[in-house]
Formats: structure tokens, C-alpha cells, sequence
């Protein structure tokens, strides 16, 4: 399918400097304290700007410590990016300021809608993969990198139900949104396994699908599995240690894409440190022993 160029189309390496492939986890003021006495290590810090979108007080001050320990990626979840019309004005603003007062090292939303008007709504909602939703998103992710002087990584969703009409899957429709905003992506790996459970994606064509030259980020993270009278469906809550299936996709995309930037994500029932420690060092064993083998082919 033709995709109309993109009138700005900012590298993704440009006008900051982005983390080295490391794994980072995502910061949770419960570990403020066991992180500040112990710096564990992991190469990076992840946070919803949203919790921080303050003039000041405790949370700020503990970011701040954050960032003076670790580089920080902010994760946000309130832009709308799919919403029709433009990103909250207000919002925006107040991720402005927290951009320029931290300089994360990553910057990145979802491909999802969560604004009706002045209404938020406490979810994340799926988009129509269509050529009209594309401009929309298009348009609100060029706004969002003008404004910040930054580009995006968007990350692919989880998803429970197929859209009706659609002009593209999902991976041409993120693939398309890069070429035209110069965004890039955020490869949640649970995600994808989630959606080809529940609504019968091809993981490994998704995959394929990717580019090296567009992932800057990975998210690793937990599901939970639900039966009813209608069947089995995966819940992408982010509450427990990530799922061996989900490990070997995650090693089948470092075999694809090559080491980038990896996030150990844990918003419910969030562990210990050690804990996410533990899963930190996991991903990263899993990288090292994919560049060796990677590395031992090449020698053959």
C-alpha cells in the first residue's frame, strides 16, 4: 500500500542520546529507598510522566534522584494519540516541562486512544488500522515531536478483539506511521504474544516485519490467563514474572533485531527489587547468549 511521505521525518538518533542496549526496569517509588542504598545493575529507569506532571514535592524529588543515578526513559499513557483532533494542549505542555527539566534519554507512548473530548478514559483503547486513523495519528505524533523537539517511540498494543474494517494489519500500519512521522517503535514483546493469542496474529511474521532501524525499545512483561464460558482470553496486566513463551519471542526478536534498549515492565502486584533485578539479569543473559551465537555463526 502507498504511504504519502512524511513532510518531517526526525531520526531517531537525533537530538538526544539513547540509552545503550541495556535492561532497564521500571521505577516504583516502593524501591526508591532499595535502589538509592543498593544501585542495582540495571542500565536504565523507566516512569509515567504523568505521575510527575507536578510543580513539585516528593515524587518529583525522587525522580530527580532517579535521574541523577540512571538514565531515564518516560513511558507516557495520557497523549491520545489516536484521539481525532489534536493532543491535549494542557497535557502536552506539562510533558514539555518534565522533558526539558529531566532530558530522558527515551520518550514514548501507545498506539491507543484514551480522550473524548475533555474526558480521559481508564484505559487503554485500540485503534482501526485504516488509512483514515493513520493520518490522525500521524498528525498527533508529528505535533507531539515538534512540540518536544524529540521524537516518539510508539509502542503495538495488546489487543482482545479484531477491528471490523481495517486497510492494513498492525505491523504495516506501525511500519506506515514511522515512514510518515519519522516516530519510531516500541516493541512490547508480551504484547504481540498476547494479541497472536487473542486474536490470532502471526508473531513471527509481525516480527519479521520489524526493523532494526525503527525499534528503539523493547518492553518484556507478565500476563495473566482468564477462562469462561466464552473461552480464554490474555490479560496484559503487568503483574508477574514474564512467561517463558514470551522469553523465547524476545530471543527470536534480539536474533532479529539485534540488541536494543530493554525494559522489564511491573505496574500490579509489584515484586521486591530483587525481583525485577532478577528479571533484568535474565534478559540480559538472554541477549548476551543471542550475540554469541550470533557471533559464533559469523566465525563458522
Amino acid at each position: 500500500m502507498a504511504v504519502a511521505p512524511s513532510k518531517k521525518t526526525p531520526a531517531l538518533s537525533s537530538g538526544f542520546e539513547p540509552v545503550p542496549p541495556c535492561v532497564g526496569i521500571g521505577f516504583k517509588p516502593v524501591h526508591f529507598d532499595g535502589i538509592l542504598n543498593t544501585l542495582p545493575n540495571v542500565g536504565f529507569l523507566e516512569a509515567h510522566p504523568e505521575n510527575y506532571m507536578v510543580a513539585g514535592g516528593p515524587a518529583l524529588r525522587q525522580l530527580e534522584a532517579m535521574g541523577e543515578a540512571y538514565p531515564l526513559s518516560l513511558h507516557a499513557v495520557g497523549l491520545s494519540l489516536g484521539s481525532p483532533g489534536p493532543v491535549d494542549a494542557g497535557h502536552l505542555d506539562r510533558l514539555h516541562r518534565l522533558v526539558d527539566r529531566f532530558q530522558p534519554a527515551l520518550i514514548s507512548d501507545h498506539l491507543s486512544w484514551c480522550r473524548d473530548g475533555e474526558v480521559y478514559l481508564p484505559d487503554l483503547l485500540p485503534m482501526p488500522y485504516t488509512e483514515e486513523a493513520l493520518t490522525v495519528v500521524s498528525d498527533n505524533v508529528s505535533h507531539v515531536q515538534d512540540v518536544l523537539g524529540r521524537p516518539l517511540l510508539i509502542e503495538n498494543p495488546s489487543t482482545y478483539l479484531k477491528p471490523k474494517h481495517a486497510d492494513m494489519d498492525e505491523a504495516e500500519f506501525l511500519n506506515a506511521l514511522c515512514r510518515r512521522s519519522g516516530c519510531g517503535i516500541l516493541f512490547d514483546v508480551n504484547n504481540l504474544y498476547v494479541s497472536a493469542a487473542n486474536v490470532g496474529l502471526e508473531a513471527d511474521a509481525y516480527l519479521a516485519a520489524m526493523s532494526k532501524d525503527v525499534v528503539g525499545e523493547i518492553h518484556l512483561a507478565g500476563h495473566k490467563t482468564e477462562t469462561g464460558a466464552e473461552g480464554t482470553v490474555l490479560i496484559d496486566d503487568h503483574g508477574s514474572t514474564v512467561a517463558d513463551p514470551v522469553w523465547d519471542l524476545f530471543s527470536r526478536a534480539v536474533e532479529h533485531l539485534g540488541p536494543i534498549p530493554t525494559l522489564i515492565e511491573w505496574d500490579t502486584d509489584v515484586p521486591p527489587l530483587e525481583i525485577l533485578v532478577g528479571e533484568a539479569e535474565k534478559a540480559t543473559n538472554l541477549i548476551k547468549k543471542s550475540l554469541k551465537s550470533e557471533s559464533n555463526d559469523h566465525a563458522a
